[in-house]
């Protein structure tokens, strides 16, 4: 609604907390603000529900011990950390282990339709790099049915939200973030919104790549260059993970993901010689080694002529009964028999995917508090619990762990951050400045630069990286930055270009601290494979940040990672491992 004054001046809808991002870690700290009696209201840019965690298929971590009673929680962290290859935030991988299972059988009571041992338990089932079966899941649909249930409880507790909103900027009054700005991406009316603190729970950044998981318009780094605009810090932002196995036809299925639950329930991996290749690369632990090490194997099969002739290899499930196919995989069944693939009988045709970043805002774990007094952040948007490889299964508990504990911390944290007003002139200058890109006449095409900088990230920051390659990745990418100076946006789809516009300025800040990090980090690591230092070095057991400069340019920095407590390290040292060889 616009004022009487100034064309630029927008009355602004005010609460207590302000969440951008409607997914499980969103609503999940949503629910806990408004069962505190906050007023709170929760940003998405799709319709109530349709986030990305209902992609989120293979399961939810929880040392619950429901099939294999010696798992607890430190076996669970020291997995995380192994995984993690040493480099998470170890006081916030305890606080995922040890809270999980509450979180998750608390969930069960709101009613998530978990799928149940015959004598009512909660099923576990294997996930790669795991030493125990801790994966709860519902069929291979699991963020889907969290995602139900967490919409139906925020309803059940008045949680306000809005739907179709695009956050373009975060506003500070006295170094204090207290509100932001946007639009309405059905109308484009600007909005404006004012609270005493505001949340990023925005998702990642993969759609920075070609080939990615995530819908092409989620996970574009929007939470990240929000934060980084204010003063908040990035940190381990050139870990990103490739799943192994994404789908790569049709044309508009490419990337899409192949639930790791397919290997969990005994999928094997073959190339086009018929060679299960995981037997050279991987010879212990075969197709349920960690992620980063499926991901580098089906890479080098496909990259060295042994994929097939259309760049993939071969999933096979087709040995196990065709009826629990079926029960334990229903989605993974649909999903490629509506490409007239029939999983119970043939393989799947899969290639590595830009699946999860695991950098991302710097937050205290214990409150969600960003370096920016007023903003936090979590879930994907957060860094610090995966470290350089994410355990498959802890995404979903990292969402409504620290979800949680974020509400609740901010629900008595309040009483600090009283109201106060917005920088009204910030704002309008904002609007001014969208609607100049909005009536761009230059000759860019937002697009077109979009599909530019995902070739450029795959090529140069992809699953393999040199030090040369990285080099040139960025001085390209300050060539797209300067295009991105004059962009066209035509009458024809003016909204949808102008999302892409937007879009664009978050993915180049997001792909400049991929690459910037990547080149600094000389090492092997997890996710990160650099050609020219191939190996894991000592040196570099420590965390990469990035803030900007007072001059606007990124700098970046590093810390040491805290001490591992002494469960998690007992734990570490028993040097627990599951018996892989359990499917044959």
């Amino acid at each position: 609604m616009q004022n009487g004054g100034h064309k630029n001046d927008v009355d602004p809808i005010k609460t207590d907390v302000l969440i951008v991002g409607a997914g499980a870690a969103g609503l999940r700290a949503a629910i806990e603000l408004a069962r505190e009696g906050v007023d709170v209201l929760v940003l998405g840019k799709r319709r109530h529900g349709d986030a990305h965690t209902v992609w989120a298929a293979g399961g939810i971590n929880a040392s619950l011990g429901n099939l294999d009673p010696d798992d607890r929680w430190e076996i669970h962290a020291a997995d995380t950390i192994g995984e993690g290859h040493f480099v998470n935030d170890p006081r916030a991988v305890e606080i995922l282990a040890r809270e999980a299972p509450e979180r998750i059988l608390e969930l069960r009571d709101w009613g998530c339709p978990f799928s149940l041992t015959e004598d009512g338990e909660l099923n576990q089932r294997y996930f790669g790099a795991q030493s125990f079966r801790r994966t709860c899941f519902a069929g291979d649909r699991t963020g889907e049915a969290i995602m139900g249930t967490l919409v139906d409880k925020a309803k059940e507790v008045g949680v306000r939200y809005r739907e179709d909103v695009y956050v373009t900027k975060l506003l500070k009054s006295g170094g204090r973030v207290n509100g932001a700005a946007g639009f309405d991406m059905r109308s484009g009316r600007r909005l404006l919104f004012g609270a005493r603190a505001v949340v990023l729970a925005a998702g990642g950044y993969t759609s920075i790549y070609r080939r990615g998981s995530s819908r092409p318009d989620e996970n574009n780094g929007d939470a990240m260059a929000l934060a980084y605009e204010v003063g908040a810090v990035l940190k381990d932002m050139e870990f990103v993970q490739f799943h192994p196995t994404g789908m790569i036809e049709p044309e508009e299925m490419d990337g899409r993901l192949v639930t790791e639950a397919v290997r969990g329930e005994g999928g094997r991996l073959y190339n086009s010689e018929g060679e299960r290749f995981m037997e050279r690369h991987s010879p212990d632990h075969m197709e349920l080694d960690a992620r980063d090490v499926v991901a580098r194997a089906n890479y080098r099969e496909i990259r060295d002529g042994r994929g097939t002739p259309d760049g993939a290899v071969l999933l096979d499930i087709s040995h196990r009964d065709a009826g629990y196919i079926k029960d334990r995989l229903p989605n993974m069944y649909e999903q490629f028999m509506e490409q007239g693939v029939d999983i119970t009988k043939e393989p799947m045709k899969v290639s590595p995917t830009a699946h999860y970043g695991m950098g991302g805002i710097e937050v205290n774990p214990r409150t969600g508090a960003t370096a920016v007094e007023g903003l936090f952040a979590v879930g994907e948007s957060a860094a610090g619990v995966h470290g350089a490889n994410r355990l498959g299964g802890n995404s979903l508990a990292e969402t409504v762990v620290f979800g949680k504990i974020l509400g609740e911390h901010l629900a008595g944290a309040l009483d600090d951050l009283p109201p106060a007003p917005l920088d009204r002139e910030a704002a309008r200058e904002h609007f001014a400045a969208l609607g100049a890109l909005e009536s761009g006449t230059g000759e860019a095409d937002p697009q077109e630069l979009i599909d530019e900088l995902r070739e450029l990230v795959w090529d140069q920051a992809g699953i393999v990286r040199t030090g040369d390659g990285l080099r040139e990745g960025i001085a390209k990418l300050r060539g797209l930055r300067e295009r991105a100076g004059g962009l066209a946006i035509p009458d024809a789809s003016p909204s949808r270009q102008f999302e892409h516009a937007l879009n664009l300025r978050a993915m180049l800040t997001a792909a400049e601290s991929v690459m910037r990090g990547a080149l600094a980090r000389e090492e092997s690591r997890g996710a990160h494979h650099r050609e020219d230092f191939p190996e894991e070095a000592d040196g570099w057991r420590k965390n990469i940040l990035c803030a900007a400069d007072e001059g606007g340019d990124m700098h970046l920095w590093t810390e040491p990672v805290g001490e591992v407590p002494a469960e998690i390290q007992k734990a570490l040292d028993e040097d627990y491992s599951l018996d892989y060889h359990y499917l044959e």
